[in-house]
């Protein structure tokens, strides 16, 4: 068996490669990357692979049983053609199996919708590819916020405009974790699962972050508006949009969702400060 994983040089992709390699051995894992050099310190055999080609994904796949498609991180309506460069390419040379990593979200109230509902689409377009396919809904990563820990402790605070709103964090070593299953088990095709942990508000995060740092931070809530404008000013008019999307989408409850983790990974996820923990431990 071959299962190949797009985006194998990415964060994610990477985490979920050195699993299927704990799993099943390295022989049996593919990584594709647009840039293989960036990927070749997975120690598996590496193909090139850009979203933007069919062609290459047309050789990539060749062989292959299983594939792991992390979802582009492009603008949201030229990844619905990515994705389906992967799903055709895939249908051509007999891949029996897509599993494709999405998102929870709100696809209409946030400035966050049009990834959400560009990740809908190809959620849609793998139910109807003939394929056997597994979805997995990724919850917010706790990573950036513990990458972003020595700004929250020079201003001494978290600000966001998520107010008390609860949002439901994963990592991705988690996702690694269920990805793995779900490629493995046949029990999960035809499944589309919140792969996420214990909701938890930004008041909380922040208390939990003190536990394991020894930090003091507290949780200051701004305006939606006034937010957008901070995000925008540091990170451009696109990703501070989208950074103040999610966290607006946090406020509406998009991320306070029932979690299908130990469906999908055969165990509890962790919890929010074992996440934290872990992190820290590295």
């Amino acid at each position: 068996m071959k299962i190949a994983v797009t985006s194998a040089s990415g964060q994610l992709g990477s985490a979920i490669t050195r699993q299927l390699i704990e799993e099943i051995g390295e022989a049996h894992v593919i990584g594709i990357a647009r840039t293989p050099k960036k990927a070749e310190h997975l120690g598996v055999e590496i193909r090139k692979g850009d979203y933007n080609n069919r062609g290459e994904f047309e050789a990539a796949l060749k062989g292959v049983d299983k594939v792991l498609l992390v979802s582009g991180m492009d603008d949201p309506q030229k990844r619905i053609g990515q994705h389906r460069n992967v799903i055709g390419a895939a249908k051509s040379n007999g891949v029996k199996k897509i599993v494709y990593t999405s998102i929870i979200g709100d696809e209409n109230q946030t400035a966050f919708q049009p990834i959400v509902k560009s990740n809908r689409q190809t959620e849609e377009d793998l139910r109807n590819s003939g394929l056997e396919w597994a979805i997995g809904r990724n919850g917010i990563y706790i990573e950036p916020d513990l990458e972003y820990l020595d700004h929250y402790v020079a201003a001494g605070e978290i600000s966001n405009c998520a107010g008390d709103g609860k949002c439901a964090y994963t990592s991705r070593n988690e996702l690694a974790q269920a990805y793995t299953q779900m490629l493995l088990g046949d029990e999960h095709n035809g499944q589309t699962y919140n792969l996420a942990g214990e909701p938890i508000t930004q008041a909380e995060l922040a208390r939990l972050i003190n536990q394991v740092y020894g930090t003091k931070l507290v949780y200051r809530p701004v305006s939606v508006a006034a937010y957008e404008q901070d995000r925008k000013a540091e990170l451009g008019e696109f990703m501070g949009t989208i950074i103040a999307g999610i966290y607006e989408g946090i406020l509406n409850g998009a991320n306070d969702v029932p979690s299908d983790y130990e469906k999908a990974a055969g165990r509890p996820h962790l919890s929010p400060l074992e996440l934290i923990e872990n992190f820290k431990l590295g």
